[in-house]
Parts: C-alpha cells; sequence; structure tokens
C-alpha cells in the first residue's frame, strides 16, 4: 500500500507491518481519548461484566486443598525429621569443624583462593554472632535442595524421553518461574500450616525449574557421535541415558545444580515471612520491621555471604577439574577436628562471639546522623524522583502537573499544545520515511499525557495485539490479547496497571542506564573490570537483602520499591548488552574498518545492529526480573498486584492470592513472548 503518488520524482512511503499496527492503536487510543469522557465504559470496564473469579478459585482450590490438607500435614510431618536431623547436626557441630570442612571443599574444588573464600565468609558469620541463625538456614537448604535436585533431574529426563511432552513441560516451568513467589507461598501456607516446613517446599518448588531446564538442554546437547556410538555397542535405552547421555551432560547439568542451590537459598529467605524460623531470613525481616538498619545490614551480610560461598564453589563444579594436593585438603580436615576438640574442652560457644555488635550500632548511628544531616538532599531526590518522573508516568500529565509540585497547572490549552507538538514532530519523521517512528511518538504522547495507571482497557488490548502482530504474527497477538482479557474480566486490572506502571519504569531506567554501563564496558577493559565484580555480587544477593539499603536513605514508599527493583534488575542489561558488542563477527568488523569507519561509527553502525537479538534477550531477562522484584518490594509500600498477593499471604486468602499471582505471572509471560518475538524477528533480519 502506497501514501504517496506514483509519479517518478516523489519518494513512495510504503506502510510496513509496524506502520499498519501503530496506526491501529492510534486510532483506537484517539477514539478512546475523545469519547471516554461520555462513554466510560471504554475507559473503565464496567463491574456488570466482573466475573468473581477470585471467590471462584477461593472455593475450588480451597475445596481441593482441604482434600489434601491431611496427606499434606503428613508429609509435613515427615519432612520435619530431616529438617530437625540438619538443624541439629548443623548447629551441634562444632564451629571449627565446619569452618574446617567448608575451607577444605573450597580448597579440594578451587585451590587456596576458593578455601580462604570459605574460610574468611564463615569466619564473618561466626563473628557476626549470627552462627545459629545460619546454620539453620544451611539446614532448610539442605533438606529443600535435594528434593529440588531429584524433581528437577526427572522433569527434565520425561521432557527429553517425551518429546509430546516437552512442550507441556516448557509451559508448566514458564509458570512456575513467572509466578510470583509469595503467590504459592499462600496456599502452601494453607496445606502445611506455619512452620519452616512450608519453606522449605516452597524453596524446593521455586529451584526445581532451573534443574530441569539445564537437565533438558544438556541431554539435547550431547553429540550425535556419542548417541550412534552408545547404540552400536548394544546399550539399551537406559542404559544409553544414565551411562552415556548423562554423563555427557554433566557439566551442563552441573549449571543447573549451581542455579538451583541459589534459587533454594533465595527462596528460604522470602519464606521466611510465614515460616517463623529462627534463622537468617526471620532475624532479616524482624529487624526490618523494628527499624534495626545496623542489625538488618549485618544479617543481610551474612545471607550474601552464604550466596557468594554456595555460588562461587557450586559454579566450580561445571567447570574442568584442577586436582589440587589431597594431602594438604586432608590436613585441614585434622587441624578442624582438633580446633573443636580444643574448643569443646574449652567450651567456646557460637554464641560467644559477637564481635560486629558495636558495629550494627554504629551503622545505626551513622544512618541516622546522615538522613538527619542530608535528609533536605535526600528528600528532595526522592521527590523530584516521584514529582517529575514516576507520578506522571503514572497518573498523567494531565494529573500530576500541579502549582504544588510543577509551579503551575496543566490547562486544555496545555494539552493541545502538547498534542500538536507531538504532531510536528511525527510529521517530519513521516516526511523522511520514518513512518512508524512518526507513529509511534504520538502514542507514546498520548500516553504520557494519560497516564500508564489510566490508559482505557481497548487501548491496552489493541496495543499489546498490534506489538505481538508485528513480532510474531497473529498466533502471538492472540496470545497476548486474550491472556491481558483474563485479567479485565477478573476485576484486577486496575491493580495490574499500577504493576505495570512501575515495573515498566524500572526496565526503562535500567534499559537506559544498565544499556549505558554495558555500551561503556563493551569499549573498555577497564570499566568491565570495574562492572564485572558488581555485576558478580547483585546476582549473588537474594532478593530480600536488596530492601534494607533503600530502606535505610528512603524509607518505605513507591520510590524505595524504584530502586530496589533497578538493582536487582539492571544486571542482565548490563551483561547482555556487553555480551552482544564484543562478539561482533571479525569479518564484520574488519569489512567496517576497512570503509573508513571510526570508533563509534563501528560501535552504532555495525556492532550494535549485530548485538540486537541479544540486547533484547538481556532486555526479556530485566523484565522478568523486575516483575519478580515487584512482589518482593510490596514489604516496603508498593501498590498493585504485589500489594494483594502480599495482603492474601496475611490472610490467608487462596483465590486472591492465586488470581493475583496468575495475573502479575501473565504480565510477565506477555512481556516475555513479545520480546522474545522481536528477538527472533531481528535475528531472522540477521540471518542468524
Amino acid at each position: 500500500m502506497s501514501l504517496a503518488v506514483d509519479a517518478p520524482t516523489r519518494r513512495r512511503l510504503t506502510l510496513t507491518r509496524g506502520a499498519k499496527a501503530a496506526l491501529v492503536v492510534l486510532f483506537v487510543g484517539v477514539v478512546c481519548r475523545v469519547f471516554g469522557s461520555q462513554l466510560e465504559w471504554l475507559v473503565i470496564w464496567p463491574d456488570a461484566l466482573v466475573l468473581p473469579v477470585t471467590e471462584w478459585v477461593g472455593t475450588i482450590v480451597g475445596w481441593f486443598l482441604g482434600v489434601l490438607k491431611p496427606i499434606a500435614r503428613f508429609l509435613s510431618f515427615l519432612l520435619g525429621f530431616p529438617m530437625q536431623w540438619a538443624s541439629f547436626v548443623l548447629g551441634q557441630t562444632p564451629w571449627p569443624l565446619t569452618i574446617g570442612v567448608v575451607v577444605a571443599l573450597g580448597w579440594y574444588l578451587g585451590g587456596l583462593r576458593m578455601a580462604l573464600l570459605g574460610g574468611l565468609g564463615l569466619g564473618f558469620v561466626l563473628l557476626s554472632g549470627y552462627w545459629a541463625e545460619g546454620m539453620n538456614t544451611l539446614a532448610l537448604v539442605a533438606v529443600s535442595v535435594p528434593l529440588a535436585l531429584l524433581s528437577g533431574l526427572a522433569i527434565g529426563i520425561l521432557a527429553y524421553e517425551k518429546p509430546r511432552v516437552k512442550a507441556a513441560v516448557n509451559v508448566v516451568l514458564d509458570v512456575m518461574q513467572t509466578v510470583p513467589t509469595f503467590a504459592y507461598l499462600t496456599p502452601l501456607l494453607v496445606l502445611f500450616g506455619f512452620g519452616p516446613v512450608v519453606g522449605l517446599i516452597a524453596s524446593a518448588i521455586y529451584a526445581a525449574p532451573p534443574m530441569a531446564r539445564n537437565v533438558l538442554l544438556g541431554l539435547e546437547r550431547v553429540e550425535a557421535e556419542v548417541r550412534e556410538a552408545a547404540v552400536m555397542s548394544g546399550a539399551t535405552r537406559r542404559q544409553q541415558l544414565f551411562l552415556v547421555e548423562l554423563p555427557s551432560a554433566t557439566t551442563q547439568i552441573m549449571v543447573g545444580v549451581n542455579q538451583c542451590l541459589m534459587a533454594a537459598l533465595s527462596m528460604v529467605i522470602i519464606a521466611a515471612v510465614i515460616g517463623g524460623f529462627d534463622d537468617i531470613g526471620w532475624e532479616v525481616l524482624l529487624t526490618m520491621r523494628k527499624a534495626q538498619f545496623g542489625q538488618s545490614f549485618m544479617a543481610g551480610l551474612v545471607v550474601v555471604i552464604f550466596a557468594i560461598i554456595i555460588d562461587r564453589m557450586s559454579a566450580k563444579l561445571a567447570e574442568p577439574r584442577v586436582h589440587h594436593a589431597s594431602g594438604v585438603t586432608r590436613g585441614i580436615l585434622v587441624a578442624a577436628a582438633a580446633a573443636a576438640i580444643a574448643v569443646w574442652f574449652t567450651g567456646w560457644k557460637s554464641a560467644d562471639f559477637r564481635a560486629f555488635d558495636g558495629i550494627a550500632e554504629a551503622i545505626d548511628t551513622g544512618v541516622g546522623t546522615f538522613t538527619a544531616n542530608n535528609g533536605a538532599v535526600l528528600d528532595g531526590f526522592k521527590n523530584g524522583a516521584m514529582f517529575y518522573g514516576l507520578l506522571p508516568l503514572r497518573i498523567g500529565l494531565s494529573d500530576a502537573v500541579l502549582p504544588f509540585t510543577w509551579g503551575f497547572k496543566w490547562t486544555a490549552t496545555l494539552t493541545w499544545l502538547w498534542y500538536g507538538a507531538a504532531a510536528v514532530l511525527a510529521s517530519l519523521l513521516i516526511s523522511r520515511g520514518r513512518v512508524t517512528t512518526g507513529v509511534m511518538l504520538v502514542i507514546f504522547a498520548g500516553m504520557l499525557e494519560v497516564g500508564i495507571a489510566q490508559l482505557a482497557w481497548p487501548f491496552v488490548l489493541i496495543g499489546a495485539g498490534a506489538l505481538g502482530y508485528v513480532a510474531g504474527g497473529a498466533k502471538l497477538a492472540r496470545f497476548a490479547v486474550l491472556l491481558l482479557a483474563s485479567i479485565l474480566v477478573t476485576g484486577l486490572w486496575d491493580r495490574a496497571l499500577l504493576s505495570l506502571y512501575l515495573s515498566g519504569a524500572s526496565v526503562f531506567a535500567c534499559a537506559l542506564i544498565g544499556g549505558a554501563l554495558g555500551l561503556w564496558a563493551g569499549v573498555s577493559k577497564t570499566a568491565w573490570a570495574v562492572l564485572r565484580p558488581i555485576c558478580d555480587l547483585l546476582q549473588t544477593i537474594p532478593l530480600f537483602v536488596f530492601l534494607i539499603p533503600v530502606l535505610m536513605f528512603f524509607q518505605i514508599g513507591e520510590f524505595s520499591a524504584f530502586l530496589a527493583i533497578c538493582m536487582y534488575a539492571i544486571v542482565p542489561m548490563i551483561r547482555y548488552t556487553r555480551h552482544g558488542l564484543i562478539n561482533t563477527p571479525d569479518d564484520l568488523i574488519e569489512a567496517a574498518r576497512a570503509s573508513g569507519a571510526g570508533k563509534w561509527q563501528e560501535m552504532f553502525e555495525v556492532r550494535a545492529p549485530y548485538a540486537a537479538p541479544t540486547i533484547l534477550l538481556g532486555l526479556n531477562q530485566t523484565i522478568l526480573y523486575a516483575f519478580a522484584m515487584l512482589v518482593i518490594a510490596a514489604l516496603i509500600g508498593t501498590t498493585g498486584l504485589g500489594q494483594s498477593i502480599y495482603l492474601a499471604l496475611g490472610q490467608a486468602d487462596v483465590g486472591l492470592g492465586l488470581t493475583a499471582g496468575a495475573a502479575m505471572a501473565i504480565l510477565a509471560l506477555v512481556a516475555d513472548r513479545l520480546v522474545q518475538g522481536f528477538a527472533e524477528e531481528r535475528r531472522q533480519a540477521l540471518g542468524l
């Protein structure tokens, strides 16, 4: 279809699929904006059409859970024994022996450096005074991880052996990883009751998908020659699987073990909300609620140290084994046993070591003094970000621009000027052949004027469908529209838009800042040397701990939640951007340099277009990370679906918890599929 005349002296403007989709969305947006005040149903979904899905889910699932409750309570009783044994063993083992075993394991896996990491890390835990709580946390991990590993291994093998169920397994794994953690804590609380067993089971459920995915990926990557050799040797199918294919996939499976361990530790901390167990997670939560930020910070550091030690040592399992002197390992164990005997005779207990109490008090005093002296600056920064950034995104310029904040009032004249300026800029872009960009500019101007949390439901549905159509065709468009429509009819639409606003703002900030940092790391090895350990640290910190520093300086509120989400979700954007930029084929780089391209031309005209699929995958991970953190941030005052899930957990409201959790998962799943669709489109365009 052409917008221009056929005269040879005129440039022809051809409407691409993206331009057509953008025009449809623009038309729907104009209709909703113009007629929304007269036709309220065009903006707000009628209450008469809201289905009582929450009540239905609560009734059905409640009945089902009631049937399963006796079995679940019996299972809880059985699981209590290994957890008590693990807690007893770790709690009663003399601390020198525990530290010695970890140091010896570190030496065996990674030599002196890894041994020092284990020794210094557990030494800090001992001196912090949280040794007993730390051992209780490790006891939960020690029981939940084997359950997750066995479950993940079985699921991965099933998906590999039965191609017909592979798609269903992938969908289940997607749901397990996108449903917020608090959402399935609610039915587990009803089934298993209040206590640490809930945390154990929740950790096993949360940690199983990474193991299953890596088992499946590892088996699929086994070379055909290896399989053929097993067949030629006369091995049965079971022998092929367990004696040939699984050993060949060991490296990838060990990556799954690493991810499983980290997921279990993260979930154990989260489950402290309903666990009531005397572990580190409960200590962090308790001190946060009391605003004892010094103690909370120290307890959070213990969690971080556990995460770093577990991450580094388990990651070594996926690397080629470097043999270290076994005599040193035995010597460390003998020395640890001797130290344990000496400590037993002297009566030194782990509770006697509280070397950092003064530091915790100093942190509280320092934070109090800093906030008192710089409160105006901190409040100005927070209020500026809220009034001039987050609030306009949430409720729109027409409602956010007020004399109290901006110094003037938004009027109808300003609305006309705003849209007029957007139309002029769009016309300039269209005249240069950039039709899609011009139309999208007007659409974004309208969204900013109205506010994400106040967008009309037809606009959101058609917009998501248009993105799906451009990214993956009619099938993806139907997928996006139907899933979002399912939220609309549950009555959770307003809360979903609030979640979409905050996660969207966080993802935008992560894409902007993380993309810039990734670009910097891509052009400078020094920059990557600085950023890499920071990214490693941020990726090993459990979600819960991100709340501590923002609460110290900005207290409870939406801005604190925004910062916590950004801190957690920015790492994939940095890593994937850098990875995509530095892995551009050498022949493309040589061709660009031969044509006289400068360093920045090479970066933006050669490396960036080739890296686009990888960068989009980083954006995809950032989106999923943002939704995962959004629910945790409900602890510090967010609104939307995260708050509903957290309230449902406190009230043991299974219907609300599952429905709101499903709505959050739908938002994450739709965003995931859309970004994957665009990444696949770019890969095909590049011939990859």
